[in-house]
């Protein structure tokens, strides 16, 4: 869209591209697996064919976030190299190899009366996805989505805007190659944050809304939205090294659990530590992490422990870092690592590190999260760790998808009822 366009100009553009969304759907319900998958292994073809174009449009955005303001996670967000265009274009091909969930039958059964009930899985129709910074994410969400049979309206951050637009074009030209109507990839063309406001008024035409981003870009969408949000707010993600735990097994997983990539969701922020074991393992621990050069933020038993420590704050409990700084809390029990979790985690992914079958089976039981982890680092709450190939999203909610939002989480169900002449009595 020109950046001189008006108000008006922006919600008839917003309405506009909504209503073609809902058309595509429609047309996208007669596709074949067979054509959804050509299209798949055809655009990572062509991603795979165009990575220079790719790497030209992400530099734009980088050389333009050098002004922007972005932390040091958002840059790595943003950035693409030759690998990780290679990685986006091989996941939307193991998109291409996962079972496709429409018309999937999930029950069957004949009734008394003689009729025939059917359980299918069916698409939800459009969705609505707003992200920040994240280029790659736009490949993912428009394989999934398509793979699902929904049509999918792209709303990526200002700062991606070059990269995800060479994404977009590559995978609607695909798609016209093969016969898929391209309006079931849209990306909105306006940095106008007042479009988001429109297209979130539009449930007529827009089934579910998916926000994955800043804390504050969610609790927008959720107070404006008139469709349903799948979401999280945040990745307060905690590991609890019990009495019982290994610590060599601890330290790789919290290792990988905070530093692996520390500017994701899924990244650690909280350690909880029984104090048991806290004084032979947390000065290991310092000593393990000190190339990451990890600032601490401690309670008061943990402070006598660590070298250089400093006080937590009651806010830092529930703080999602996404950088080198972790909250540190040393505890009596289990029943209080439970406690102090459920009550300051963000029911993201939650991990207990023990030997202790008793032990795990209570922490997995009693932690209210997407993901209980034993024994692992939370970075496996992944879509492809998980085995449902790219994700959408994680979400944290307890209705319609909980955890990595895959394909069978952008589909809903349809009872299909056969007779042959019945009539109820």
């Amino acid at each position: 869209m020109s950046s001189s366009h008006t108000e008006s100009d922006i919600e008839g553009y917003c309405l506009a591209t909504a209503m073609r969304a809902k058309g595509a759907s429609r047309h996208l319900l007669a596709l074949s697996s067979d054509e959804k998958n050509r299209w798949l292994r055809l655009s990572a073809e062509r991603i795979r064919q165009n990575v220079d174009s790719i790497l030209s449009a992400n530099e734009i955005d980088l050389q333009q976030a050098v002004h922007g303001g972005l932390t040091d996670a958002q840059k790595d967000r943003l950035k693409l190299d030759h690998k990780r265009i290679l990685q986006i274009a091989a996941g939307i091909a193991e998109v291409a190899e996962l079972p496709d969930p429409v018309n999937e039958l999930l029950e069957e059964s004949i009734r008394p009366s003689g009729i025939t009930v059917r359980k299918v899985r069916v698409p939800l129709g459009v969705v609505f996805f707003i992200y920040e910074s994240r280029p790659n994410v736009t490949a993912d969400a428009a394989a999934i989505a398509v793979k699902s049979g929904n049509a999918i309206i792209l709303r990526g951050g200002k700062e991606a805007a070059n990269s995800s637009r060479a994404m977009v074009e590559i995978l609607r030209d695909a798609a016209s190659e093969i016969g898929i109507p391209t309006d079931a990839i849209q990306l909105i063309e306006t940095n106008d944050r007042t479009a988001v406001g429109h297209l979130l008024q539009l449930d007529e035409f827009i089934d579910l809304v998916i926000p994955r981003g800043g804390e504050g870009l969610i609790r927008r969408v959720v107070s404006e939205a008139k469709m349903p949000v799948l979401k999280h707010y945040d990745g307060n993600c905690h590991v609890y090294v019990d009495a019982a735990a290994d610590l060599s097994k601890a330290l790789q997983i919290v290792e990988n659990s905070k530093c692996q990539r520390m500017g994701v969701c899924n990244a650690m922020e909280s350690l909880v530590v029984h104090q048991s074991i806290a004084s032979r393992f947390l000065p290991q621990l310092q000593r393990h992490l000190q190339p990451y050069h990890i600032e601490y933020r401690a309670d008061e038993k943990a402070m006598t422990i660590l070298s250089d420590g400093k006080m937590a704050s009651e806010s830092d409990w529930s703080k999602e870092y996404l950088g080198p700084i972790m909250s540190v809390k040393v505890v009596d029990s289990l029943d209080d690592a439970i406690e102090h979790i459920n009550r300051y985690g963000s029911k993201h992914t939650d991990a207990i590190v023990t030997e202790n079958p008793e032990a795990a089976r209570k922490f997995q039981r009693e932690i209210d999260s997407s993901a209980v982890v034993l024994n692992a680092s939370t970075r496996f709450n992944d879509g492809g760790q998980l085995g449902l190939g790219a994700e959408i999203g994680i979400s944290t909610d307890k209705f319609h998808a909980r955890g990595p939002c895959g394909l069978k989480e952008l589909t809903t169900y349809k009872y299909i009822v056969v007779g042959d002449g019945h009539i109820r009595t």
